[in-house]
């Protein structure tokens, strides 16, 4: 068995793996005495970390048997969206480029940023790279502003008490201007990026919704601020939202 001496990192990761691959779909629940021997691991190593993983809700305790918790369910949802959605949004996002010529983008929220899951080069690329995995700040995108305009008063709060950075001298830093310029994306459907997170970049987005109505993710069109004019692009990346969202809808429906 494996030796649960000393605090390397790595090797905790192997043993909380070894404990979390020990269940199948077929299980009704595990005893420590079972995990341990299914883990190849020390009982008293088993009982340490099933304790932490119950804490952080990845495992749950029903009496003396273990299940698998919710936050592993949670954190797969995660994974299948973002899949799911490039898989959707993948032929709309290219007719989007291969119209306006520019770079378009595809995000999810993650805490109090916004991550490209998705992405495609035009032949006017703006200076700043987004590429896959790339993290933005909410207020000063249009991605960013797209979630912040559908986020509830408490959630837009707890953004704007965290600091709103000044990535250029055009970023809106200012909370009642923020709540300003939200409520323009609510009204118009879109939201505009000037110069307010690259001031060599500008950009547009719109919200992609599910079938539900619950917004998804925002999809944007970005371009060189020194010729690319974001409001003459909105109507396009605008349709473009709307048409992800009804594919959104009827993938859902099938």
């Amino acid at each position: 068995m494996l030796d649960d001496a000393g605090s390397d990192p790595f090797g905790v990761l192997d043993r909380v793996t070894s404990i979390l691959e020990a269940f199948d779909q077929d299980d009704h629940g595990l005893g420590i005495s079972e995990l341990a021997v299914r883990a190849d691991l020390p009982k008293s190593t088993v009982s340490r970390l099933v304790a932490t993983l119950v804490r952080e809700r990845y495992l749950e305790r029903d009496g003396r048997r273990i299940h698998l918790g919710l936050r592993l369910f949670e954190l797969g949802q995660l994974a299948e969206r973002p899949r799911a959605l490039r898989t959707a949004a993948s032929p709309v996002m290219a007719d989007l480029r291969n119209r306006t010529g520019h770079s378009v983008h595809l995000a999810i929220r993650d805490g109090h940023e916004m991550v490209c899951i998705a992405g495609m080069r035009g032949r006017f690329a703006a200076p700043i790279a987004i590429r896959i995995g790339t993290r933005v700040p909410l207020h000063a995108t249009a991605l960013g502003k797209i979630e912040l305009a559908h986020a509830t008063a408490a959630d837009l709060d707890a953004v704007i008490a965290a600091a709103l950075t000044p990535w250029t001298p055009h970023t809106i830093v200012d909370p009642v201007q923020l709540r300003r310029e939200l409520a323009r994306v609510r009204r118009a459907g879109f939201a505009v990026e000037a110069r307010e997170f690259s001031a060599t970049s500008s950009a547009v987005a719109s919200p992609v919704f599910t079938a539900s109505g619950t917004l998804v993710a925002a999809l944007a069109v970005s371009g060189d601020a020194e010729v690319f004019d974001p409001r003459a692009t909105a109507a396009s990346v605008h349709e473009t939202a709307l048409a992800l969202t009804r594919r959104m809808v009827l993938d859902a429906e099938r």
